[in-house]
């Protein structure tokens, strides 16, 4: 229950910047808001996006859920969240960029390599992060392969090419994608090094954006 207290200050610091010091930016939110980009990314406490890239209240968009996983486009009567709110970010925010941003040590990447030996997690978790499951195959395939002996990493990766390739399955994205008026991103954060890398479709890899920190 600690936390709670430690939240509540925390809110209150934030009121000060945003209210106290910040009057014009706080009259600008209330009017609604207009962010360019999208961010989908994992619900991992580590691993908030507006604190890894220093956002500010308005500057992006986020969807966080297990795995960072995006599903395939799907019109069933089934609840669609992720969907939803893709769906209001490209078509009611024309957002113009969608960075999927993936990290090392995730439990839900963990879970769908578990389930890969049928021991699927939970009664939610092991269907959802099933949405990977191609990433799990071509990362064993790739391993075996010799091309690394990381698969927990290499799986992570795969998971963001998955999202990535989801992400195209819906037909009102893929129609701006197409009229170049959006843009695909696959970022992965290497949290143990303070580390950013970026997918290159052109090199077929992922390629160090921003270096390890300098401990």
């Amino acid at each position: 229950m600690g936390n709670i207290h430690r939240f509540i200050n925390g809110f209150k610091l934030f009121q000060q910047q945003l209210y106290g010091d910040n009057e014009l930016l706080a009259a600008q939110l209330a009017k609604g808001q207009s962010p360019k980009t999208l961010v989908i990314s994992c619900s991992d406490s580590r691993v908030d996006p507006a604190l890894l890239m220093g956002c500010s209240p308005g500057d992006i968009f986020t969807v966080r859920n297990i795995a960072n996983l995006v599903p395939p486009y799907e019109l069933d009567n089934a609840y669609h969240g992720v969907s939803a709110a893709l769906e209001y970010a490209v078509c009611f925010l024309k957002v113009e960029d969608i960075i999927v941003l993936g990290h090392s040590g995730c439990g839900g990447i963990e879970g769908l390599l578990l389930g890969a030996d049928g021991n699927m997690v939970g009664e939610f978790v092991g269907r959802w992060v099933d949405i990977a499951s191609d990433a799990r195959d071509r990362a064993m395939a790739r391993v075996a392969a010799g091309e690394s002996n990381d698969l927990s990493c290499v799986c992570e990766q795969e998971a963001i090419l998955t999202s990535l390739t989801n992400l195209q399955t819906f037909p009102w994205l893929k129609k701006r994608l197409l009229a170049g008026e959006l843009d695909l991103h696959g970022w992965y954060f290497v949290i143990e090094r303070g580390e950013l890398s970026v997918y290159r479709p052109e090199a077929g890899r992922f390629e160090v954006l921003v270096e390890k920190h300098n401990f």
